[in-house]
């Protein structure tokens, strides 16, 4: 069976993130949407999402095709309901379709001649920016249990200090010495090749990617989820980073939701709580104003390619867009539009040639490079977000 991951309604409410990617890219728990769904269905698969995406983000299209809703995450039940699917049936969670099998190309699909199939069960759903912080823990248990079924831990070095061991999972090749680890509270996975350096004090759940790497003395509070290639240091609670990002010092950062190839400079601190305890609103791409999260701990969104400076302070409910760079005293505005340079004192435009060489550089001390597609995708994004700059 061909399987293909598509976009679905909530694409714009998950921006910044899916300018740069599809929904099924955003990592939530331990791997993406798209890892999650690869691994219970046992397929890889392609993708349906903007057009300027596809060249990155191909389709393949076969005969017989089921369609999945990257925004919802992956179980056994509703694996099971989607993998036993016949033509031209289609699985709805409430008014929501969650997948459909079907012969016909797919802009020719009605689903309103389809045969409903109601899934009533438990599922976890991506909708909004916030979600994939605030519903972290389950997709993290969720993905623990998944990952390391069956499976043995690398041995957990006696310099460390453990609270319920059984819920630590170390992969092949990760280091992680003098460090106190307290699972019991949840599971703490930490990658292939990863780093925990000494004095690192971490409170389960906790991910680390493969190659990520947490600093010396670094205090860090679940629901975490550190992506492949990061760098994390200071204090962090409830954040997903999702890979190849660096918040390398002391400083700040909670209930966040961090993309690739971003960098918090040293001290950088960001709210996360409002002075008076009311819930927190935050800018919204579909509806263009600020939505009501309904949370009363929210912090910062920050988009792929995105830099602060030194002691950047970030109010709550901050939404950064791709490729902006702040700086200076003072807070920010608490939306800035991609390819903004700036801060408190204003904003001008980000130039794409500058933005280009300042991403090649950080993805270069990586060992990776910026390829001419993505170079596209990034001078799509600008055009796209002009609207939003003032300059």
């Amino acid at each position: 069976m061909n399987y293909i991951l598509f976009d679905g309604p909530v694409r714009n409410s998950l921006l910044p993130f899916t300018y740069t990617r599809p929904v099924a890219d955003i990592r939530v728990g331990i791997l993406t949407i798209r890892e999650k769904w690869e691994r219970y269905l046992g397929y890889t698969t392609t993708t349906v999402t903007e057009e300027y995406l596809t060249d990155l983000y191909p389709m393949v299209e076969l005969e017989e095709n089921i369609l999945i809703n990257s925004s919802f995450l992956p179980n056994e039940a509703l694996v099971t309901l989607i993998q036993n699917l016949k033509e031209n049936e289609a699985v709805f969670y409430g008014e929501d379709v969650v997948a459909f099998y079907t012969r016909e190309n797919q802009e020719d699909v009605d689903l309103g001649a389809y045969e409903p199939i109601m899934y009533e069960g438990e599922c976890i759903q991506i909708k909004n920016t916030w979600d994939i912080f605030s519903k972290n823990k389950e997709a993290l248990e969720a993905d623990f249990q998944l990952i390391t079924a069956d499976r043995e831990s690398a041995p957990i070095s006696s310099t460390n200090q453990v609270m319920a061991p059984e819920n630590i999972f170390i992969e092949e090749g990760a280091s992680v010495e003098c460090a106190i680890l307290n699972a019991s509270t949840g599971p703490i996975y930490i990658g292939k090749d990863a780093l925990v350096m000494e004095g690192s004090m971490i409170r389960g759940g906790f991910a680390l990617g493969e190659n990520g790497v947490v600093k010396m003395g670094a205090k860090i509070y679940g629901a975490t989820t550190i992506g492949p290639y990061a760098k994390v240091g200071g204090e962090i609670s409830n954040v997903v980073i999702f890979g190849y990002s660096n918040k390398g010092h002391d400083g700040y950062l909670g209930n966040s939701v961090i993309g690739e190839w971003c960098n918090i400079g040293a001290d950088s601190n960001n709210s996360n709580l409002k002075n008076n305890y009311a819930p927190v609103r935050l800018w919204d791409y579909e509806s263009e104003r600020f939505a009501h999260t309904g949370l009363q701990f929210c912090g910062l969104m920050m988009g792929d390619h995105s830099k602060c400076g030194i002691n950047t302070m970030f109010n709550t409910g901050t939404v950064i867009g791709v490729s902006a760079n702040i700086f200076g005293s003072g807070f920010p505005r608490n939306f800035v539009p991609s390819f903004s340079w700036g801060g408190s004192a204003g904003f001008t435009t980000f130039k794409t040639e500058k933005a280009f060489e300042m991403a090649e550089a950080m993805m270069q001390r990586k060992q990776k490079s910026l390829t001419e597609n993505e170079k596209e995708v990034l001078q799509h994004v600008f055009e796209q977000s002009a609207r939003w700059r003032k300059s």
